[in-house]
């Protein structure tokens, strides 16, 4: 087992140098029987992302992928918005012309859905927590260390002050991830 496979039993979390991007990528299968419309949309992430893991200087730090019912989505990490733009709008690469394919075969016609969501982080403004987890997401991206201190809240990690601790009556906490 590689060492990004291993499970960490300890809690963790993630770090990065400085402003990076999460790039939410996915499409909606909204008729099943129409295989011939989707089935060349969910083939085109997967040519992309080799492409990309072949060029370490592309920009993409990590992604996870996740396949549900009728919904496949991936989470990419980039270093940066111009390496995503630049990316995205290069003639010479994947993403092009698997957009001009889906365009000229299914807009409009509702068979399978597309969608995407960017956002721009700081480091200051995101938290992240993994217990009983190989690297992940965020902490596959930058780099994973030992959470310490005590347990506390996601906001209290973001500096939201009114973000309590919860204790049951029997003593169980909750609230702290």
């Amino acid at each position: 087992m590689t060492d990004a496979n291993r499970v960490r039993t300890e809690r963790t979390t993630a770090e990065m140098d400085g402003e990076f991007v999460v790039f939410v990528i996915g499409m909606r299968i909204n008729r099943l029987r129409k295989v011939h419309k989707w089935l060349p949309v969910a083939l085109a992430m997967p040519r992309m992302l080799r492409e990309l893991d072949a060029d370490p200087e592309s920009g993409l730090l990590h992604y996870e992928t996740v396949v549900g019912w009728r919904v496949l989505l991936t989470i990419q990490y980039w270093d940066s918005f111009e390496r995503l733009r630049e990316y995205a709008r290069d003639f010479d690469r994947e993403h092009v012309p698997a957009w001009a394919s889906y365009n000229e075969s299914n807009s409009g016609t509702g068979d399978v859905g597309i969608f995407h969501e960017t956002y721009v982080v700081d480091p200051g403004d995101c938290e992240s927590v993994y217990n009983n987890m190989p690297q992940f997401g965020l902490g596959a991206a930058g780099t994973l260390r030992r959470a310490e201190g005590a347990v506390e809240t996601a906001g209290k990690r973001l500096g939201v002050a009114d973000d309590e601790l919860l204790v049951s009556e029997d003593g169980h906490r909750s609230g702290g991830e």
